[in-house]
């Protein structure tokens, strides 16, 4: 039998969540062991944009709403760590663009010069032209304003590989959980066999956490699920953009970041409205055909003619909401010694973080003596879905 462990909080789930709190407890001196059972980050977090929101985007239809003002001050603490002086030290982690954009095809230019103007939007944003325009936006054939967001864009796979280089010894791979009780009460793990007793168990799994709530006997909280048809295109004559184009409604035309593939082209990768609803509906090449619609309308001058397009169905997994509204703050949810949360979107990782040492002070939990751990199996990083589906 594998060798029983004890430690302080046991964390399931090592997508970005899991490894930017496996970090923070670890700096507040707690022992965890975190539980990944394919590759670390290989759910949600390695399939985002790698958008560090500052709201802009959620106050589209001319007001600040609960999301804009909970995500607000994300880009701050980020650039914090990323300089090496925030709650994590992240300082190697590759930064892809400093700002993102919103720009406006001419037809809505009048709109978006409203929408700035406002009160509520006036300190968040800056208008630039000329030579700060975007590179893939400095062409003659551009007619449109665009705005400088207060927001930054980060390379995923190196955030991952950042976060897994903080969490030291305390990685193990795992694929068959368990509840390990003492009588009725929930005092652990058994992962693989292995008994993991635990002040703390936080699950923080994304989709996979009805699994484990299953596993475990549980139904809540309830978990609820917003697909996404994302678009991802390479091309040698790309130039990096990262912006929302604004569209007639409240969500971006197409969200666009870039990021480097390993053959030293670029990678641009397509959310936004045209990832939901209608794009969730079609089949990939009539997703792919839509995006190419959409870009030669948008971007005439760009040169698509040798690129190669493939599409990824990615599953949003959050906490159940009314009408399958998107939540506006990271969740938590308290069970006695078990812990279910999702943060939401990737930016709300630090706040995910919080909310969890806010538990832990609130009932009491300090860190424990630390124990020297086995040589355990660990979960291998995951790659850069481009390098999957555009080799």
């Amino acid at each position: 039998m594998p060798q029983a462990l004890s430690t302080d909080v046991l964390i399931i789930g090592g997508g970005v969540a899991g490894l930017w709190l496996n970090a923070r407890l670890r700096q507040q001196g707690f022992a965890t062991l975190l539980v990944e059972s394919a590759s670390l980050g290989g759910g949600q977090s390695v399939k985002s944009q790698g958008i560090i929101h500052g709201g802009a985007k959620y106050a589209l239809h001319g007001a600040l709403t609960g999301s804009a003002e909970a995500i607000g001050d994300m880009p701050r603490r980020w650039r914090e760590a990323l300089a090496g002086t925030g709650e994590l030290d992240l300082a190697g982690v590759r930064l892809l663009s400093d700002a993102h954009y919103l720009w406006s095809p001419g037809t809505l230019a009048g709109n978006l010069t409203s929408f700035f103007a406002s009160k509520a939007m006036r300190t968040r944003v800056d208008q630039v032209k000329g030579e700060q325009l975007p590179p893939a936006l400095q062409d003659p054939q551009f007619k449109g304003k665009v705005y400088r967001l207060n927001e930054l864009v980060l390379d995923v796979p190196s955030l991952i590989a950042r976060l897994a280089d903080l969490a030291g010894d305390s990685l193990l791979a795992g694929q068959h959980i368990e509840a390990l009780r003492d009588g009725e009460e929930l005092v652990g793990l058994r992962v693989d066999g292995r008994e993991i007793r635990a002040q703390r168990i936080v699950l923080s799994a994304g989709a996979g956490n009805q699994v484990l709530l299953d596993a475990l006997g549980l139904s809540q909280p309830a978990q609820q699920r917003r697909p996404l048809h994302m678009v991802m295109l390479k091309a040698p004559t790309l130039k990096p953009l990262y912006a929302h184009c604004l569209g007639g409604g409240p969500k971006p035309r197409v969200t666009v970041t870039s990021h480097p593939a390993a053959d030293g082209q670029w990678v641009w990768y397509l959310g936004g409205d045209i990832a939901e609803a209608d794009g969730v509906a079609r089949e990939p090449a009539a997703q792919i055909t839509a995006a190419q619609k959409e870009l030669a309308s948008l971007l005439p001058w760009v040169d698509l003619s040798q690129a190669q397009w493939a599409t990824l169905r990615v599953d949003r997994a959050e906490p159940a909401q009314s009408g399958l509204l998107r939540p506006d703050n990271a969740f938590l949810a308290d069970q006695g010694r078990l812990l279910v949360g999702w943060p939401t979107k990737l930016a709300l990782a630090p706040d995910f973080a919080e909310r969890v040492l806010a538990s832990l002070a609130r009932d009491g939990i300090q860190p424990g003596a630390a124990a020297t751990l086995p040589d355990l199996p660990r979960p291998p990083l995951a790659r850069a879905v481009w390098e999957e589906l555009l080799p």
